[in-house]
């Protein structure tokens, strides 16, 4: 029987049981193999549910630096029955099982393309240890010890990990250093060697940090001057804002104990945007961490702000939908509610960020762009982005850097007699000129409202009145096309007719994909979208292509929906790729939806092609 055989290219899975204390070593072992100097790429896969219900955690290995899924596993480690048959049939032809013996498995629940790699790990543990919480916690650490063995991890890169793990827990190091060990002696006495899946020593890290998206947020929210957060908790959001008191803690706290900021959880996602709306008002820059549900429950107050036009962030960690959906899974199904949020006539400015980097970067600049444009900013992240860790070029901040405000005036410019009506449009930009509460004792007040105003935020239910507002607001949604993040573009190797968009999380697949597609000889110009509403160059690139594939992860094709509305771009000219199972999207996918399209063969390993 043919094995796959590879260095540092592969992808392991691991099956096991929620609350059986896996994460943690199945973290431990993606680490070991980045501290090799070996990229790799981990994706929990977690039920919704406490305890009881099967998780996966996958790790990618690659040495060329994807980061995307790829598809498949090379080698699973099957430590659940419940998904054991389900979990085999995942596995490469020529991959590998590896399993707890203790209880036989039935030949019947195997596979004879896929070689089996069988430790008594349950049998191990009942024998070194009597009590049932450490058999399973050091259970797992036993396996991670077989599998750095089996593959080549060395032993100092793990024992150095532990050793960080349990710092300052010097009676949990030593037993955890031991079944290290145990699992590795056990390896070199019983399993194959060499084997044919290698992790060898490299240095293709470099300085790139390794972080979830959830925590970059935070940090830029810091940086970007939040110093307000009311959240209500909801998966896969929560984190978020759990990362932001952890940094506001660190270093909005003063030496005498007392507090820069405030984090608060309210008693449900509507209370919790009015709040942060509330502190905007206020001067304060604020924001929450939510997701699809709790995007459908601020619509309310997200259509006071747009109206009274308050800045507010909102980070939505996207999930599964509608309704509760699959919380913990991911999709990019929240653009549309997002983009047109509340009734009546909204639009909203939405921002893409690709990864924990963007996370950060975006994250800061949303504040920016809400002080700028007196508005509601969504940062559209996903659980894939928000809850993964991922390598990412380091966080760089420039400390000569100030908050933009936008257009704010305080006592000074009133004293000096500057007029003030608070929807003037004195540059025609569709900006207006906003104070702060308490900036001068007679002037420069007025009365905010969600009821229709005229200029000076008098109420009026005149047609003209409104009419001009809301033809205000949008000549301020065309001024943002030119503040937002711009398209990132990607020309093709070799001239091309062919177009593809994408944005978010999709981000690491079509890189691959595009390198995978171009290697068949089938070369597309790539747009990454980065801001709602779009700039100028987004239909200009789809109108230079005589085809234009949009890969996104919904079932409804939201962007393509956004784009052939805003842009007026005839629908017959955009082809969606979807993918909505709740999975980070793959380059195999991609590559395989649009090659069909195109009407190419999928070649294969003996030279002939198959349609």
């Amino acid at each position: 029987m043919p094995q796959l055989s590879r260095v540092n290219d592969f992808v392991i899975k691991f099956a096991n049981v929620n609350g059986s204390g896996s994460a943690s070593a199945n973290m431990l072992f993606a680490k070991s193999i980045l501290r090799m100097g070996v990229p790799v790429s981990p994706r929990n896969i977690f039920p919704s549910n406490i305890q009881g219900l099967p998780t996966w955690y996958e790790v990618r290995v690659s040495e060329k630096g994807w980061l995307g899924r790829r598809g498949g596993v090379d080698l699973m480690v099957a430590m659940n029955q419940q998904t054991w048959d389900a979990d085999i049939a995942e596995i490469e032809s020529g991959g590998f099982l590896f399993y707890d013996s203790t209880r036989p498995i039935p030949a019947s629940k195997l596979r004879g393309d896929v070689t089996t790699l069988c430790m008594p790990l349950t049998a191990m543990c009942n024998e070194r240890y009597k009590d049932a919480r450490q058999r399973q916690v050091f259970k797992n650490i036993i396996y991670v010890g077989a599998l750095s063995q089996l593959l080549g991890i060395e032993r100092e890169v793990v024992s150095k990990l532990i050793a960080e793990q349990y710092k300052g827990k010097e009676k949990l190091l030593q037993p955890n250093l031991d079944s290290l060990d145990l699992g590795r002696a056990w390896a070199s006495a019983n399993l194959p060697s060499p084997f044919e899946l290698k992790v060898e020593r490299r240095d293709k890290v470099g300085e790139r940090i390794f972080i979830d998206g959830n925590a970059a947020s935070a940090l830029g929210a810091l940086y970007g001057g939040a110093t307000v957060a009311a959240w209500y908790p909801i998966t896969p959001s929560s984190s978020l804002a759990e990362a932001f008191q952890k940094y506001c803690n660190k270093y909005r706290t003063n030496p005498d104990g007392t507090k820069r900021f405030a984090i608060i959880q309210a008693e449900d996602e509507l209370a919790s945007i009015g709040m942060v709306i509330g502190a905007a008002w206020n001067g304060a820059r604020a924001f929450t961490a939510t997701s699809g549900p709790g995007i459908s429950l601020m619509q309310e107050f997200l259509g006071l702000a747009y109206f009274a036009e308050i800045p507010a962030v909102i980070f939505d960690v996207q999930r599964g939908g509608p309704s509760t959906g699959m919380p913990t899974r991911t999709q990019q199904a929240d653009l549309i509610s997002c983009a047109y949020a509340s009734h009546g006539d909204t639009k909203h400015i939405l921002v893409f960020p690709e990864d924990p980097k963007e996370c950060f970067d975006l994250g800061a600049q949303a504040f920016d762009l809400a002080d700028r444009l007196q508005t509601p900013v969504f940062v559209m992240l996903d659980l894939d982005i928000g809850m993964n860790d991922r390598m990412c070029e380091p966080f760089v901040w420039d400390d000569s850097k100030r908050m933009d405000r936008g257009k704010v005036i305080g006592a000074k410019e009133l004293d000096e007699g500057r007029p003030f009506g608070r929807y003037r449009d004195v540059d025609e930009d569709g900006i207006t000129v906003r104070t702060w509460p308490g900036s001068h004792a007679t002037r420069g007040s007025f009365f905010t409202r969600g009821t229709t105003k005229d200029r000076d935020a008098k109420y009026s239910e005149a047609g003209p009145d409104y009419l001009e507002n809301m033809t205000r607001l949008e000549r301020k949604f065309e001024t943002a096309k030119r503040l937002l993040p711009q398209p990132v573009m990607h020309p093709a190797s070799e001239p091309t007719t062919i177009g593809v968009v994408y944005y978010g999380s999709t981000s690491p697949a079509m890189d691959e994909a595009l390198t995978l597609l171009a290697a068949e000889g089938l070369f597309l110009d790539a747009m990454r979208v980065r801001g709602f509403p779009f700039s100028a160059d987004v239909a200009e690139f789809v109108l230079s292509h005589d085809t234009v594939f949009l890969v996104e992860q919904n079932r409804d094709a939201q962007m393509k929906l956004l784009l052939v509305h805003e842009c007026q771009i005839d629908p017959n000219h955009v082809k969606s790729v979807l993918h909505y199972d709740g999975t980070p999207i793959t380059a195999r996918f991609i590559v395989k939806e649009i090659r069909e399209r195109c009407g190419r063969a999928m070649p294969v390993a003996n030279g002939k092609v198959k349609r």
